[in-house]
């Protein structure tokens, strides 16, 4: 009996999963090349034409100064190397945002690509049940950027109310609205991220996350349950209910 178990344990060691092997860099850059020539063949040839003309000119600058071209060379292939990632990296972001421009939740995608300094509501704080157009809503030294998605004839009340909400909130805040679009007066979603980083920076940066604490309550009490039967329009939200949570 004694033997089963040890063979019975030795069996059970034996089947342990094997760790996952740690991903490298490499293998990230592969799946965006990968990515990108589905979308657009010719990046083989951009790229390798990129490395190419960064070695020729390294070889020719050091034939001109009269210096070994070899060694200037590769400094050449280094430089065309970054240039290379770089077009690609571009590419997968045109890319990625083409897929993605004009379906619902596009305004969100774009808005997780920004990492530090920003606090980003990942659901719209604001939705039009009827035509399913959003707000969304970003926090960061500029104060509050709300962002809309829809057509531009149709967002800008839905703007001005959730507008109107986060003044009662943080009146002191400076509120920015932006529409997400390509309609006249709105903003393309490849270009939404940098518009909102150019934004002047006006608020403290410990206040930042109190301006967040306070705009997220007033979200979670507007997302209370609403029985059936009542007009989600006129309905108020349960107070008691609100200050349990």
């Amino acid at each position: 009996m004694a033997r089963k178990s040890e063979a019975a344990e030795g069996g059970a060691t034996a089947a342990k999963p094997r760790k996952e092997k740690k991903r490298r860099w490499y293998h990230q850059v592969w799946e965006v090349y990968t990515m990108v020539r589905e979308q657009q063949r010719s990046i083989t040839w951009i790229i390798l034409g990129i490395i190419l003309l960064g070695i020729l000119v390294g070889a020719g600058f050091g034939l001109l100064i009269s210096y070994p071209w070899g060694i200037t060379a590769f400094f050449g292939f280094i430089f065309g190397l970054m240039g290379a990632m770089l077009v690609l990296g571009r590419r997968a972001e045109y890319f990625a945002y083409k897929n993605i421009e004009g379906k619902p939740g596009a305004v969100s995608a774009a808005l997780g690509t920004i990492r530090r300094g920003w606090t980003i509501e990942e659901e719209p704080v604001a939705v039009d049940p009827r035509h399913q157009d959003m707000v969304f809503r970003a926090v960061g030294r500029p104060g509050v950027v709300l962002i809309s998605e829809g057509p531009a004839h149709r967002v800008g009340k839905l703007l001005e109310s959730e507008k109107r909400k986060v003044a009662r909130v943080v009146p002191n805040v400076p509120i920015i609205l932006m529409m997400s679009g390509r309609e006249e007066g709105q903003i393309p979603l490849p270009q939404l991220v940098k518009t909102i980083k150019k934004q002047k920076k006006t608020l403290a940066a410990g206040v930042v996350p109190e301006v967040s604490k306070r705009l997220r309550a007033l979200h979670h009490m507007n997302r209370l349950p609403v029985p059936k039967g009542i007009d989600p329009l006129r309905a108020r939200p349960d107070r008691k209910a609100a200050r349990g949570r």
